[in-house]
């Protein structure tokens, strides 16, 4: 999934290990997630989120990958 989880940690400093510590997951997953290779649970979304105190629509967008949001509700 497209996402901005490496524009908000480059923008806070850190590096793949920071961030991996921070939300309680390896730096491999960080990096998986960042490369597109592994989409995250909702539980590591959510952390993520809360830690760069955004919206978990900020850093994982289904529109980035062509799919819209609209539905006919």
């Amino acid at each position: 999934m497209k996402n901005n989880v490496r524009r908000h940690r480059d923008g806070a400093g850190m590096s793949q290990a920071d961030l991996a510590a921070a939300v309680d997951v390896t730096r491999q997953t960080i990096n998986a997630v960042e490369r597109e290779r592994y989409e995250p649970s909702i539980e590591l979304a959510f952390k993520l989120a809360a830690y760069f105190d955004c919206r978990i629509e900020d850093l994982f967008d289904p529109e980035l990958n062509g799919v819209g949001t609209d539905r006919d509700d």
